[in-house]
């Protein structure tokens, strides 16, 4: 994989594939875990008097710091007597509505469609405040059928969707590899099989396709039925980090009410130095918010190795965003966008200071 560029130029996007999420709205809202660490303290101060933040979040292991800052209430504690709203998404093109709507004002999200909605608002409705995690992406295959990286010629691979983040970074393998793939129909050299992460590990055991190039946990989910990793995605990026989930901001939220986006960016550095201090606490505390959520932990043998290929981060690697954006042009999926502006760093370096941490970079895609 080539080196991250530092800039890309012009506009547009990746067509958004809006998805309903049944009757709950935008989102669906959990009830705070029953330890009560996620409540509003009692007494506790409103920041600049405002009663809530309306925070999103996917119930999947890659989003790591907001299952643990929910679950341990350290999102809430720095934000005092303003209380943390949580919803729960399961597309990122539902979570960019829910955003552009008003219907959250801080979310975690992936890559692809952080940048969709950017350039799908020209640029005025979103930023990207902070970096979440890095990593726990994987091509995992049926060992019978696939033995070795150029076996995958001529086999069905499954991504989670059109144009996500997963499915750019397999449509730019493959391109790497010298094969030929018709981006949308996903036919070609190799079929690219887009299937929802709740029923790939199904269509694998079906049959209906030979492996997958999947996020965490459903990468560890279909190694528990049989499959076999046979590429981790941090391996074709340097230093082995790219970006996986980023935290984004409404702009006038931003504006309106920058000390609140601030005590959820000094919450979210303290859960991820949490998580690095407490990793085994951290992985459960991440698996019993996942059952609050969606109703049911993940097992051992698929919660472990998916924990373990995971990394919180402050840092959101910009460059490594930049450079997925990119793969997505040369795909044919993106026309080249104006990404100068998607960053805005200043908030998260004020609290990196204040903790004595190095600032992060925007790779010159910031404000000016």
């Amino acid at each position: 994989m080539p080196a991250p560029r530092t800039r890309i130029a012009a506009l547009t996007a990746l067509p958004l594939l809006a998805l309903a999420l049944g009757a709950c709205g935008y989102g669906s809202q959990a009830d705070p875990a029953d330890d009560g660490k996620s409540k509003v303290a009692a007494g506790a101060e409103k920041i600049d008097g405002l009663d809530s933040v309306k925070l999103g979040y996917f119930p999947n292991l890659t989003h790591a710091t907001a299952l643990v800052g929910n679950q341990e209430g350290l999102l809430q504690k720095e934000l005092g007597g303003t209380e943390a709203k949580y919803s729960q998404f399961n597309a990122g093109p539902s979570e960019i509505e829910a955003l552009n709507a008003g219907a959250i004002d801080i979310g975690w999200i992936g890559p692809s469609p952080a940048i969709n909605g950017y350039t799908k608002s020209q640029g005025k409705n979103l930023r990207i405040i902070g970096g979440s995690a890095s990593g726990g992406v994987k091509l995992v295959v049926n060992p019978e059928k696939i033995k070795s990286l150029k076996d995958v010629k001529g086999k069905k691979i499954a991504t989670p969707q059109l144009g996500n983040t997963q499915d750019v970074a397999f449509l730019n393998w493959i391109a790497e590899q010298g094969w030929d793939v018709d981006a949308q129909s996903g036919k070609g050299d190799v079929s690219v099989v887009r299937t929802d992460n709740k029923i790939t590990p199904d269509a694998y055991k079906s049959g209906s396709v030979d492996g997958a190039w999947v996020p965490e946990p459903t990468a560890s989910k279909l190694v528990a039925e049989g499959g076999k990793v046979l590429l981790d995605e941090a391996d074709l990026w340097p230093d082995k980090k790219f970006v996986i989930t980023n935290i984004i901001v409404r702009q006038k939220f931003l504006e309106e009410h920058p000390k609140v986006v601030e005590a959820v960016l000094r919450g979210s550095v303290k859960t991820n130095a949490w998580i690095a201090k407490n990793p085994q606490k951290a992985k459960a505390a991440a698996n019993a918010r996942l059952k609050a959520d969606v109703g049911k932990p993940l097992p051992a043998e698929v919660l472990d190795p998916a924990w373990k290929s995971i990394r919180t981060t402050d840092d959101p690697l910009a460059a490594t965003l930049d450079a997925e954006a990119d793969h997505a042009v040369k795909a044919g999926l993106l026309e080249k966008p104006d990404l100068k502006g998607i960053y805005d760093l200043g908030p998260l370096n004020k609290v990196l200071k204040a903790a004595g941490e190095s600032p992060v970079d925007d790779a010159g895609l910031g404000v000016s």
